[in-house]
């Protein structure tokens, strides 16, 4: 694997996935290839791996390191966005769909995508930073004090989302934000001292909601888990990595209601979700909040 990648639960993916030689998959957030790279392998030459991505510079780099194998059809593309892949897919329904909704290594470690309060850089946070969606500093500039609070509360599950909407409209009628390392100070002074998380950053959740409100990353989701099942061949797998309480319920929701009934389309493979051992978790230590979930959609037989 490159260094600073390294995907997340990649065996225990593999093994549920089960890619085998001719299938068609999907890998819709591919970021750094890492899981890609190991379906691509198994898939073989006559098999279509769709990796989409809507980080250019993310798909730029898995393609380069993909570029060996054949049948890979790197797209510029929202997961959801199920025509496009599709289309990609030559028509075919998919055999296995992957999503890992974490952010990848890479883009945290990269100063100027404003991710990270790890080293100072712009507050953009947008997959795609040329594309005309607001960034991250736009957000913090015009939501309301409440609209602020909500996205840390809904995204972040921060408990004094409150008390640092408050510092931020307060600070910003004196000066702009536009740096990590402006917020992330911001934050440590809203939150108090004896509050501070043990084990990571207090501006870690904050940083989180941002991200998401600022990518929609809950919208997509939500389209994708009400659309996947037409495009998921009789057979076919479906695995999600999350990173996040509220997207694991989201999953473990669609898997649950479109596996139950007399008109089930879907068998849960995880009764639980599959989460990091301590040995991955020591390698890696980004894994520690990472929930896998898969299911398989019935035969006709089946049903």
């Amino acid at each position: 694997m490159k260094a600073g990648h390294i995907p997340v639960l990649l065996q225990e993916t593999l093994r549920l996935l089960s890619p085998a030689p001719g299938e068609v998959f999907l890998d819709g957030t591919t970021g750094a290839g890492g899981h890609a790279e190991e379906i691509a392998r198994r898939i073989g030459q006559g098999g279509i791996l769709v990796c989409a991505d809507a980080d250019p510079s993310m798909l730029a780099a898995a393609s380069g390191r993909l570029r060996a194998y054949q049948g890979v059809c790197p797209v510029l593309a929202d997961y959801a966005d199920f025509p496009k892949l599709r289309e990609a897919a030559g028509g075919r329904p998919f055999d296995g769909m992957l999503l890992d909704l974490g952010i990848s290594s890479l883009q945290l470690d990269d100063p100027s995508r404003g991710f990270s309060f790890r080293e100072d850089g712009p507050l953009d946070m947008r997959r795609d930073p040329g594309g005309a969606d607001p960034a991250a500093r736009d957000i913090l500039r015009r939501a309301t004090e409440k609209e602020l609070a909500d996205i840390f509360y809904r995204f972040g599950e921060e408990r004094f989302s409150r008390r640092i909407a408050r510092a931020i409209v307060e600070c910003r009628r004196r000066d702009r934000i536009e740096r990590t390392s402006q917020l992330a100070e911001l934050v440590k002074k809203a939150v108090p001292r004896k509050a501070w998380p043990r084990d990571i950053h207090p501006a870690t959740r904050v940083f989180q909601a941002l991200r998401i409100a600022v990518n929609r990353e809950l919208d997509s989701l939500s389209a994708f888990l009400d659309g996947f099942t037409p495009h998921l061949a009789e057979g076919g797998r479906v695995a999600v990595i999350s990173f996040h309480s509220l997207e694991d319920r989201m999953v473990k929701t669609a898997f649950r209601a479109k596996s139950t009934g007399e008109e089930a389309v879907l068998t849960v493979l995880t009764r639980k979700p599959v989460v990091p051992g301590a040995d991955e978790i020591m390698e890696n230590p980004r894994a520690r909040s990472a929930k896998l979930r898969a299911a398989r959609r019935n035969r006709q037989e089946e049903r």
